[in-house]
C-alpha cells in the first residue's frame, strides 16, 4: 500500500457504530463522552435484543434520551445534519441500533415507532433463529422468512440501517438481495483471518460492499483471534484484509465494546450452558476500549493508509450509508 502523503492532518469523524451500555435505565449515558476527539464522534449504543419486548426498549430509550439531552457533551441524532452540529459544537453525537428484531413482536409498525424514538440500525436475528431468519450460531441457516423479507423492505421504507452481524451466511446473503438501499454488518470481523462462527465470509462482504454497504471490523478479542489479542494492531490486521477484499470506502470501525464487560463475564462464567465453546474456551473475554478505538487513525496511517482512506474507513463510510438511508 502506498505510503500517506506528508500533509498537515485533518480532524477526521470516528463513526462507532456498535456498542453496548448496561441495558438498564439507570446505566450511566456519560460513559459515552470517552468517544469525543477533536474530528467530532458519533457513536451506535445498542437498546435491546432477544429477552427484550418493546415496553422494554421504549422505557429505557425515553430515559437516556431525558438523559443524554441534559448531558453538554452528548447530541441526539435525528438526522445527518445532528452528526455534523455535534462536530461543530464538540460533542458526540448519540443514536441507537436494536441487536435483534424480537422486541417488535412480530408488528412491523414498531419500525417506524422505534425510528421515532432514535433507532437507526437493526439486526433480524441475534446468533440464532428467530420469526425474521437464521443466526450466525444455528447448524443451518434457512435464510429470511417471509416475515423477515418484509421486515428489510419496512425498514428501506422508514429509513432504517439494515444489520448482518449475529445473523447466519445465508440470512445475510438474502438481506443484500432483498434491500435496495446499503446494509451493513455493524460489529463483525473477517473469518478468513480468524475462524470463528461470528466473523463473516468474504462473500457476504462482497455482497455487502456490492449494496453500497459497510463493513465495521470489531475490537472483541474472540473474534479478532485467541481473545489475547484485543488490540488495535489485531484490529487493522482486519481492516487490511477486508479492504483487499472490497476497498477502503466498504470498511469502518465498530468496537462492540460493552461498558458492563465485568459483569458480562461474571454472566458468562456463571453460565457456561448459554454459550458455545467458541465464546467460552479462552475464558473471560477481551474488549477494545473507546480509548483504543480511538488510536486507530494513527495506526493506520503509520501503514501507509492514504488520507482519504483513513476518512472514509474512520467515519466516512458509515457516514456515506446513514447520509443514504436515514430520512
Amino acid at each position: 500500500m502506498a505510503h500517506a502523503d506528508s500533509v498537515p492532518r485533518r480532524p477526521r469523524l470516528l463513526w462507532e457504530q456498535h456498542c453496548c451500555l448496561p441495558l438498564e435505565r439507570h446505566a450511566d449515558v456519560g460513559e459515552l463522552a470517552r468517544y469525543r476527539r477533536p474530528g467530532g464522534s458519533f457513536v451506535s449504543v445498542n437498546v435491546g435484543y432477544v429477552p427484550h419486548s418493546a415496553a422494554d426498549v421504549t422505557g429505557l430509550i425515553t430515559n437516556w434520551r431525558e438523559r443524554i439531552a441534559a448531558d453538554s457533551r452528548l447530541r441526539l441524532v435525528e438526522g445527518v445534519g445532528d452528526v455534523e452540529a455535534a462536530r461543530r459544537d464538540g460533542s458526540v453525537a448519540v443514536a441507537f441500533d436494536l441487536e435483534d428484531s424480537g422486541p417488535l413482536e412480530g408488528r412491523l409498525e414498531c419500525v417506524r415507532q422505534f425510528y421515532d424514538l432514535g433507532v437507526r440500525t437493526m439486526l433480524p436475528s441475534y446468533n440464532n433463529r428467530n420469526a425474521a431468519g437464521g443466526g450466525c450460531l444455528d447448524a443451518v441457516d434457512e435464510g429470511l422468512t417471509v416475515y423477515g423479507r418484509a421486515l428489510v423492505r419496512e425498514m428501506n421504507a422508514v429509513g432504517m440501517v439494515a444489520d448482518g452481524s449475529h445473523c447466519g451466511s445465508r440470512t445475510g446473503l438474502e438481506m443484500c438481495e432483498v434491500s435496495e438501499l446499503p446494509v451493513v454488518y455493524s460489529h463483525s470481523c473477517m473469518r478468513s483471518v480468524w475462524e470463528h462462527p461470528r466473523n463473516i465470509t468474504d462473500e457476504q462482504a462482497t455482497e455487502c460492499a456490492a449494496t453500497g454497504g459497510v463493513v465495521g471490523i470489531t475490537g472483541v478479542g474472540i473474534f479478532l483471534g485467541p481473545n489475547d489479542d484485543a488490540s488495535v494492531d489485531a484490529l487493522v490486521r482486519h481492516i487490511d484484509y477486508a479492504v483487499e477484499l472490497v476497498g477502503p470506502e466498504h470498511v469502518g470501525v465498530s468496537s462492540d465494546y460493552p461498558f458492563d464487560h465485568d459483569d458480562f463475564n461474571a454472566m458468562l462464567e456463571q453460565s457456561p450452558e448459554l454459550f458455545p465453546d467458541s465464546y467460552t474456551r479462552w475464558g473471560p473475554i477481551d474488549f477494545l476500549p473507546p480509548e483504543g478505538l480511538l488510536t486507530v487513525e494513527d495506526a493506520l496511517i503509520a501503514r501507509g493508509y492514504p488520507d482519504d482512506a483513513v476518512t472514509a474507513i474512520l467515519g466516512g463510510n458509515f457516514h456515506r450509508v446513514a447520509a443514504q438511508v436515514w430520512q
